[in-house]
């Protein structure tokens, strides 16, 4: 027997969908990977996000999200430190292009593909938009007559394949450009629209902090 009413599984699907291709953090840092150290450093940093978001299935069922309702601050400071994180990573790419720092080979580089999986995890782990899908989202899908463990697993799957599809699509397009990156001028400009974009998610997550 399937965890979940097949009805509202279908109705959390549709959501999880519209979720999945919003552009948002995850979706920003996915291009932006991708572009600038190739679709394969994108793909891992779209394994790193998915791996925040088992995190967060995982805390919802231990039931850490009833403490971030209850302390608001909480939420408050998770917001604001994904904002600082993320302007970090614009700050860094706008510098790079200004300075003319991107190396077509970078996605090359030893310990590149680990550095794609952390700043994935952390850009994930700490984002509001997951936040306010696993406070606000998901819990109007849950039935209290059914097991939750199930449920949960049940819905994380949707979300995983859906997040990984949208996820991978972003990453794979900015990896697309990258063969562009053996010319300085679109390397640098392109580095620069990508600082520009990270630090307005930034200013973006701030703003709803």
């Amino acid at each position: 027997m399937f965890p979940v009413p097949l009805e509202t599984y279908a109705l959390y699907c549709a959501t999880m969908a519209v979720f999945a291709v919003t552009p948002g953090p995850a979706n920003l840092f996915a291009i932006a990977t991708g572009m600038q150290r190739g679709p394969q450093a994108g793909l891992i940093g779209v394994v790193g996000m998915n791996l925040a978001t088992l995190v967060w299935f995982v805390a919802a069922g231990v039931g850490l999200f009833a403490l971030i309702k209850a302390a608001p601050q909480a939420f408050h400071w998770l917001a604001l430190a994904s904002a600082v994180y993320i302007a970090w990573l614009g700050a860094q790419s706008l510098w790079a292009g200004i300075a003319d720092r991107i190396k077509p080979l970078d996605a090359a580089k030893p310990g590149a593909a680990g550095r794609a999986l952390a700043d994935g995890f952390l850009v994930q782990i700490a984002n509001p938009k997951a936040v306010i899908f696993f406070t606000a989202v998901l819990p109007p899908f849950l039935s209290s007559d059914r097991a939750i463990a199930p449920q949960l697993a049940a819905f994380a799957a949707a979300t995983i394949i859906a997040d990984g599809i949208a996820m991978s699509a972003y990453a794979l397009a900015g990896g697309a450009l990258t063969a562009r990156f053996t010319q300085a001028g679109f390397r640098r400009a392109f580095a620069i629209l990508v600082g520009l974009l990270l630090l307005g998610s930034a200013a973006l997550v701030a703003s709803r902090a």
